[in-house]
Parts: C-alpha cells; structure tokens; sequence
C-alpha cells in the first residue's frame, strides 16, 4: 500500500525492529507484522518457483505484446506472478478472504498511519486514505477473473506510468492462470509455507 501511496515512503528493518518489542502494544504487533512480511518478500523472490514462473510469463506476454521491448513486460511477468498466486490461494482459501476483509474493516486506519509515520524513512498522509478504499472496494476479488484483472492491471499501469493494457491482453491473462494456478506448491514451498485444509465450502 506505500508503493501506492509514495514509492519514497520505506519501512525499512532497521527503523521497524526496535517499535518490535514484544509488548502486545498495536505499534509492536504492527512492526512485528511489518517485519514478517519484509521476511516472506525476501525469501519469496529468491525461490526457484518465482524465477522459473515469473519468466514463464514474462515470455508469454512477450509474445502477445510483440511490439513492447520496454521493461513494462518483465514487470508484468513479476506482479502477474504474485496476484495469480493471490487468485488460487483465494479459491482455495474463500473463507478465509472474507475473514481477511472483515479484519481490516475492524482496523483504525489513522492508527496504523500514524505508527507508520514513526517508523518509515518519511511520512504520509494518504495511507489511511489507501486502506480505507483497498478495503471498500476488495481489490483482491478481482484476481480470480481476467477481465476484471485486467482492469486492475491497467489502474497500476497508470500509476507507474507505463502504456495501458490492450483489451486483447485479457487471453495473455487467461492463458497464464495455470502456469500459477498449477504451481502453488513451487511458488510456496512447504519448509517455508503450511498449507492449511481448503476452507471451500462443500
């Protein structure tokens, strides 16, 4: 959500590990959270699975944007990756993404937003902004369907300033779901992730 908010706004280990103080305070649970994730980020993008998958698609959009040399198909290649990833584990796991919506609407947006502000290189006055629409609109919903992932898609293009997505990229999207879809478990190794029992109802 910082990325979105201001690419030059950081939560970096240095300045989040000492607010990480095992007190149960809501700064402390938030630095520890931070924490886990800046973890899980490094280890992600550093398996086999990430390599081999991200570039699985970043030669698939190639050849469905022919004419696109810029660095925007690699990144395609990268966030397609994780917000595929996101899709399956939300078909796998419904339940569990309406418990995730239900938490967040229960956080006091202000409150991370001004414990963000004591921990990140420079602050913000949009966070709370951000989460509050993230929550309201679910953006997470629209990565199980290509059409609405592309919508989704092209909102980030806009904001990283790089050339909308043709409508016809909706195959590209559709195409690469099983090349993710099938290959959970490498993008998600178990030494690393537990894999609870689907929640799917019956």
């Amino acid at each position: 959500m910082l990325s979105v908010v201001d690419r030059s706004v950081r939560l970096r280990e240095k300045r989040v590990a000492p607010f990480a103080d095992e007190s149960g305070r809501f700064d402390a649970e938030l630095a520890a959270g931070v924490l886990q994730h800046l973890n899980d980020d490094d280890w992600f993008h550093t398996t086999r699975g990430f390599a081999e998958i991200s570039g699985a698609l970043t030669r698939l959009f190639r050849s469905h944007l022919p004419d696109d040399d810029s660095p925007r198909v690699a990144f395609l290649g990268h966030i397609v990756t994780e917000l595929q990833l996101d899709g399956a584990l939300i078909l796998r796991y419904p339940r569990s993404l309406d418990r995730y919506y239900e938490l967040l609407r229960a956080i006091d947006t202000e409150q991370v937003q001004e414990c963000v502000n004591r921990m990140a290189t420079r602050p913000t006055e949009r966070l709370s902004l951000i989460m509050r629409r993230f929550r309201e609109e679910e953006f997470m919903r629209c990565y199980t369907a290509p059409d609405r992932l592309l919508h989704r898609l092209n909102q980030v293009m806009l904001r990283v300033r790089l050339e909308a997505l043709p409508a016809s990229f909706e195959s590209a999207l559709a195409a690469s779901w099983s090349l993710v879809s099938d290959r959970v478990e490498a993008l998600l190794p178990r030494d690393r992730f537990f894999f609870p029992p689907a929640d799917r109802s019956a």
